[in-house]
């Protein structure tokens, strides 16, 4: 049984028949206003659902970016830990070093390591050791080519496909020092490098370096850019950033 609010039948005894429908009149605006406020509330509570999805949003991609600053982090880590092993290694050479890398020109914290790499070619080649590196053919790896020939290295330049996605370190033909890319291609950063001592597998790259077809030195490959491109020594030492009248003993212009 549904039971009218008492309002509706303040109603006095009497009334003509037209005055019976009065209380339903005022059943139905009662219901009205009851509608009007819970579609109130329903509104309420959809803004308060929108305003926390926003927040919740809001909240994820901060910890997506944490993420993603978190994961940069871990790279570097891993980054500084291969160039740490690299001059540990380098450390240790008592005749050679043989290396096959990039030789992309250092951006960044990349820049203190590779200072780090030409201080330890000087001083092991003080030592008497040899220090080969093989790059890629490519007008810009001229300066860390020129880096590391400053240094005592010699550097020889090649077009070999492997030299592109290649990237090792032979100390003493006894110990490989191997990086490993973010993903395959020359352009992609070292993500991380592994030390195996093993002979064989030492030698099976050597042979690969020596091997190696269309090689040139730092100074061939210098005047092959310059033949190509009509530059002048001065023009490829302003564009790489390299001391001019250095670049020109190196290459006995």
């Amino acid at each position: 049984m549904h039971y009218l609010p008492q309002t509706c039948f303040n109603i006095k005894i009497g009334v003509s028949p037209g005055r019976v429908r009065e209380p339903f009149s005022c059943y139905r605006g009662e219901m009205m206003s009851l509608e009007v406020g819970l579609l109130s509330l329903e509104s309420i509570l959809l803004v308060a659902t929108i305003i926390l999805l926003v927040y919740s949003i809001k909240e994820g991609k901060q910890r997506d970016r944490l993420i993603i600053e978190m994961g940069k982090a871990t790279k570097v880590l891993t980054r500084q830990e291969y160039f740490l092993t690299i001059i540990d290694s380098m450390m240790d050479a008592e005749e050679e070093i043989t290396g096959c890398i990039t030789g992309r020109p250092p951006t960044g914290e990349d820049t203190r390591m590779t200072r780090d790499i030409v201080e330890n070619i000087e001083r092991v080649t003080r030592k008497g050791v040899r220090v080969r590196y093989l790059m890629p053919k490519f007008p810009d790896r001229l300066y860390i080519g020129y880096l590391y020939t400053k240094a005592g290295a010699e550097v020889i330049y090649s077009s070999c496909l492997m030299v592109h996605d290649m990237r090792f370190l032979i100390v003493d033909n006894k110990v490989v020092v191997i990086g490993i890319p973010e993903s395959t291609g020359e352009k992609e950063a070292t993500k991380k490098g592994y030390r195996i001592p093993s002979e064989g597998l030492a030698t099976v790259l050597r042979n690969y370096v020596d091997t190696c077809r269309k090689q040139t030195d730092f100074k061939g490959y210098l005047k092959e850019v310059i033949a190509q491109t009509g530059a002048t020594a001065g023009h490829i030492a302003r564009e790489y950033r390299m001391d001019e009248e250095e670049l020109k003993r190196l290459a006995g212009m």
